[in-house]
């Protein structure tokens, strides 16, 4: 009896380490790109302006990436899509397909931008009340901003070369 007793104490002191662990994560309460309570619906708005206007001036496309890399899914223009309550979304054109590359930030990192041009947007549904940040090129504060549920905002991604979620 007691080896059974003092195995169930272990096991109820990881239990409550992993618990106290899970409270603290940084920034987001829930996972990624799943959906639940908290999650956003959203549609993804017409091509950029700037886009066309590329395209029709042979500039040749390239891909829109992110460093460390994150979960993202393109989007079509008037395609649904979601923002699961824990995420910052970003929504950046990818020319090479000529959809929205949505990018899902849910770990708290600072991601570095390539070929983020022109206009985008970002829904930033974290839980927890985090400060989030757009950085410019030698690492000044463009916009710090907080979570605030049920608001898309329009962004110039040509300044900003990095992204901080927490």
């Amino acid at each position: 009896m007691r080896g059974k007793r003092s195995s169930l104490g272990v096991i109820g002191v990881l239990a409550g380490l992993l618990m106290a662990l899970v409270a603290v994560s940084p920034a987001q309460a829930t996972g990624g790109a799943e959906s639940g309570p908290g999650e956003q619906v959203l549609v993804a708005p017409p091509a950029p302006a700037e886009a066309q206007a590329r395209a029709d001036a042979g500039v040749a496309a390239v891909a829109p990436t992110i460093s460390p890399g994150a979960s993202f899914e393109h989007v079509a223009t008037g395609q649904r899509y979601t923002c699961a309550a824990g995420n910052l979304c970003t929504e950046v054109w990818d020319p090479t397909v000529n959809k929205w590359k949505v990018y899902k930030l849910y770990t708290c990192n600072r991601y570095y931008l390539s070929n983020w041009l022109n206009t985008g947007y970002y829904v930033n549904n974290q839980t927890g009340n985090p400060t989030s940040y757009f950085y410019g090129r030698y690492g000044d504060i463009i916009k710090p901003f907080k979570p605030h549920f049920g608001a898309k905002y329009s962004q110039n991604w040509n300044p900003v070369w990095s992204i901080r979620n927490c």
